[in-house]
């Protein structure tokens, strides 16, 4: 064929796209097509890859064409019709997907008067009780100071003599109503925290799946039990073990006087501590089943943990000796890796 204008002898070997455009425009046909045949744009046409090798093009349903080997082929106007033939397609159950049937967007103000309300919810249930305990405070009071502190010999109608050993020494006159409130606060705590967890349930209701409802709500019994077996553990184990060791550390060089307000504080403290402490297996166990976090994430990061118990532990325990801190920080370090051993073995 006889080039026109001396284009086609600067074109390239196996340009033939180019080639059959110039056909085209020149004839008004497509290398032998019926001139009456149906449009381009709605037959099934063929077209021709830079390389020249043939592909089939199917038309989209955007008013383009998506070419069979998963390209995209522009549509009039420019427009890249979608491909959707390589998208995955997504099974979705019988019946649809179980997901939070309450769940629904609330503005932030309306978030956080809720949680206001819920927690007052358990502060009265903790003023509550802690009014109930406090006319018997003073009994309390005696029987958890010689728990661990001896008692005169004469019994305590003995104490305010000069060989009154162990008694409690009062230094302001508000010391003793503290102690009755600390008393009553403490037995009010222990019963709150279960109140505190179902508050909590109620508040993420709404955005929670079947099965992480039913998480929660075990969660409220086992936090009672869990509170229970923390105070025992400081009142059998971590206090007197305290005691002993102020009662002999300085054995032999000073006479130890216990003031009441400061004794008494280290006390509730620990009974407190250790009520919220021997939460951690909980709050772990419902973090991991709800899929906030998983084992791994947390192993990863224990030393993070260890020093965050650490730094708790000699925050919240009066001790000037140290001791009461170190044993707190065990506590904490103990059932942290408790509870991973147990999900490992668990498979979790």
């Amino acid at each position: 064929m006889t080039a026109v204008d001396g284009d086609d002898e600067d074109r390239p070997a196996g340009d033939e796209s180019s080639m059959q455009s110039d056909r085209n425009d020149t004839f008004g046909t497509d290398d032998g097509d019926d001139p009456g045949s149906p449009d381009r744009d709605t037959a099934d046409p063929r077209a021709e890859s830079p390389s020249g090798e043939r592909r089939t093009a199917s038309t989209g349903s955007e008013g383009g064409t998506a070419a069979a080997d998963g390209g995209e082929v522009p549509a009039e106007g420019g427009d890249v019709a979608p491909d959707r033939s390589s998208s995955a397609e997504i099974e979705v159950p019988e019946g649809g997907y179980e997901g939070a049937p309450d769940d629904e967007e609330m503005p932030l103000t309306e978030h956080i008067e809720e949680m206001l309300e819920r927690m007052l919810a358990v502060a009265a249930v903790m003023g509550g009780v802690a009014l109930l305990v406090f006319p018997i405070a003073d009994s309390v009071i005696n029987f958890l100071w010689y728990s661990f502190l001896p008692a005169p010999d004469g019994g305590i109608s003995q104490c305010g003599t000069v060989e009154s050993g162990a008694c409690p020494r009062v230094y302001n006159p508000l010391a003793l109503l503290l102690a009755r409130l600390k008393v009553a606060s403490l037995t009010g705590l222990v019963v709150a925290l279960p109140v505190f967890v179902y508050q909590t349930y109620l508040f993420m209701r709404p955005g929670l799946y079947p099965n992480e409802r039913r998480y929660y709500l075990a969660a409220v019994p086992t936090s009672l039990l869990l509170a229970l077996v923390g105070v025992s553990f400081a009142y059998f184990l971590i206090l007197p073990f305290i005691f002993v060791y102020f009662l002999n550390y300085s054995e032999g060089v000073a006479n130890i006087a216990f003031a009441l307000t400061e004794t008494f504080d280290l006390i509730i403290l620990m009974m407190g501590l250790f009520a919220i402490i021997f939460q951690i297996p909980l709050f772990i166990m419902l973090a991991i089943m709800m899929g906030v976090t998983t084992r791994r994430w947390l192993e990863s990061r224990r030393l993070l943990f260890w020093f965050f118990f650490g730094g708790i532990a000699f925050l919240f325990s009066p001790d000037p000796t140290g001791m009461a801190p170190i044993i707190v920080a065990l506590t904490m370090i103990t059932l942290f890796e408790f509870t991973l051993a147990l999900l490992r073995w668990t498979g979790r």
